[in-house]
């Protein structure tokens, strides 16, 4: 029963494939159609194209030749896993190192597991204090961190120190090596600066070095009198000059708040003299109508007094009598 289910199976898959080989010379056919009735060929290379080659870390990637090599480096690199931000910050140091005389090693994959197992092979076998054992060593190849954060968790903290400890011996013997050659290290200077003294030519730069050097051995009343200033650091000078600007920027606050002070006060007290003159005349208006309409009144008052009283005269008899005698004497007077 299982070769027959076995059988079919493989049937069933030998139909799929004929399915599918039949789909795709269909569609070839369509689009040879296609190409001959727009005049076109499929074996059309453009002349300007550029020469394409085929990535060696991915089969898939097709790229230009001019730009193979950056390729294959960020191509490795995502191959190894490095995320895309990883690659963002990784930059080439090789730039900083042109036309200088700093060393530099790279350390290849075989490099490293060669020396972690030497490491690892002169290390105890029991764990013991202040060494450390083949225990706490990778047992299998891994390939080179490009980051730190690769470093950490791929090495163990043995790993790091054997690289550690590798590097500083090569550089250590390339520099033993290159020792005999260094030959400003055993010139006489004071020799060489006397010899040239005589000699109007530029000074090199171990002469300035030196001339700085027997600078800073004078005497410091030959070096600068401005001790105050000679003795502190650059944090305490600029905390100086920090503290100078705060106290005029605040010496000149304080002047424009006292004047808007003073101009606040002149204000008040023109305002109060002018509240209180207007106070004062119309206190003096008020008393003057006051007065006014008091001598009114009394005028109106003696008016009226003196109307009764000559009503009350005309009619008594006394009243006719004096009046005729005042009318005489008038009369007599006249003639």
């Amino acid at each position: 029963m299982s070769d027959s289910l076995q059988s079919q199976t493989l049937q069933d898959r030998l139909d799929r494939l004929q399915e599918l080989t039949e789909f795709t010379e269909k569609c070839k056919k369509q689009l040879r159609d296609i190409f001959e009735t727009l005049g076109w060929s499929m074996d059309y290379k453009p002349s300007n194209q550029e020469p394409m080659e085929q990535c060696p870390y991915d089969p898939n990637h097709r790229v230009p030749v001019r730009s193979m090599e950056k390729h294959k480096a960020s191509c490795q690199l995502r191959q190894m896993g490095y995320s895309a931000d990883e690659l963002a910050e990784m930059s080439d140091p090789s730039v900083c190192y042109e036309n200088t005389n700093v060393r530099s090693f790279t350390m290849d994959k075989s490099t490293q597991n060669q020396v972690i197992l030497q490491a690892r092979s002169a290390a105890p076998l029991m764990k013991m204090e202040g060494v450390f054992w083949q225990g706490q060593y990778s047992g299998q190849p891994v390939d080179v961190p490009q980051n730190h954060k690769r470093a950490v968790c791929d090495l163990t903290v043995a790993d790091r120190l054997a690289l550690y400890d590798h590097v500083v011996s090569v550089f250590s013997q390339q520099k033993e090596a290159g020792s005999s050659s260094n030959e400003d290290l055993y010139v006489d200077l004071v020799s060489k600066l006397q010899k040239n003294e005589e000699q109007n030519e530029p000074k090199s730069h171990l002469e300035l070095m030196a001339e700085m050097r027997d600078y800073k051995r004078r005497r410091q009343s030959y070096r600068a009198k401005n001790v105050h200033i000679t003795k502190k650091s650059y944090t305490e000078v600029i905390r100086e000059v920090i503290s100078v600007h705060s106290g005029e920027l605040a010496r000149q606050w304080k002047e424009e708040e006292d004047e808007k002070e003073s101009m606040r006060s002149d204000q008040s007290s023109h305002s109060r003299w002018i509240d209180k003159r207007r106070s004062a005349s119309s206190e003096s208006r008020h008393s003057h109508s006051k007065r006014h309409r008091s001598r009114e009144r009394s005028h109106d008052r003696e008016s009226k007094k003196k109307k009764k009283r000559k009503e009350r005269d005309s009619r008594s008899p006394d009243y006719h009598h004096n009046h005729k005698k005042k009318k005489k004497k008038r009369d007599d007077k006249e003639k």
